[in-house]
């Protein structure tokens, strides 16, 4: 099958049909009123064959809907530029071994999911010795010494437990992103990473649900990752950027 990368659209049952499926709450209970309230926000949105498929009642006059829709819609493909984090991942053992012979020395990560967010599962997935999905996190590497903070670890707390220890990279999580939350957080590190006068001579990496690369590096951090992340990943990132820089 060919498929015509500069003019991709959306598709359900067959390409390029322009099929969606959307969900939201409103504040309407799910009744027929809420569903044809569903309907016409979704047609004034700009979508065709506008179907409402799936409701729940909220409670307190509160309704959720499942949308199906049609957009006319398309986009080039060919000539979307997203920035990555580049360079080879290595493994657990070449890693070590890469530290080992290459930096001579042990690299030192401190991380922690900072500000009001009390979620430990992005942190621990990179940073705890049993790590996750079969891929061993920091802890669990010899030339690596790492210390995972924990959750609701205010940014100066770290940035200075970050300095107390020498660190090479500090990894802050955000799991939490309520009316951008993690936006306003992750301004405030930076900026006080800049007070403090570390911002050149540390790798500052943040990751989570909702961080890509090109976030990360408009907000000030040297690298963001997202959701499939593992540690070899930033152990990897972190090894090459030091080399680079030693």
């Amino acid at each position: 099958m060919s498929i015509d990368l500069k003019h991709v659209k959306p598709y359900g049952d067959t390409l390029n049909d322009g099929a969606v499926q959307l969900s939201f709450s409103l504040p309407i209970k799910a009744d027929e009123r809420g569903k044809e309230a569903a309907k016409r926000l979704v047609e004034k949105m700009g979508f065709d064959d506008v179907s409402v498929v799936q409701t729940s009642d909220l409670g307190e006059g509160f309704g959720f809907f499942i949308v199906y829709g049609k957009s006319q819609h398309d986009i080039d493909a060919q000539n979307i530029v997203v920035p990555k984090v580049d360079g080879k991942v290595y493994g657990f053992k070449e890693i070590n071994q890469r530290i080992e012979e290459k930096l001579q020395r042990k690299i030192v990560i401190v991380g922690a999911c900072t500000g009001s967010d009390a979620h430990t599962v992005g942190i621990d997935a990179i940073m705890n010795m049993k790590g996750y999905n079969f891929h061993y996190g920091l802890e669990r590497y010899p030339q690596v010494d790492a210390l995972n903070m924990g959750s609701q670890v205010p940014n100066e707390v770290l940035i200075k437990k970050a300095m107390e220890i020498n660190a090479d990279a500090i990894l802050v999580s955000q799991i939490v992103t309520a009316k951008e939350s993690h936006i306003h957080n992750l301004t405030e590190f930076i900026e006080l990473a800049e007070s403090y006068g570390i911002r050149e001579n540390k790798l500052l990496i943040v990751g989570g649900p909702r961080i890509d690369h090109k976030l990360a590096l408009e907000l000030g951090f040297d690298a963001g990752f997202g959701s499939g992340t593992y540690a070899n990943n930033v152990a990897s990132y972190v090894l090459e950027e030091l080399l680079k820089r030693q």
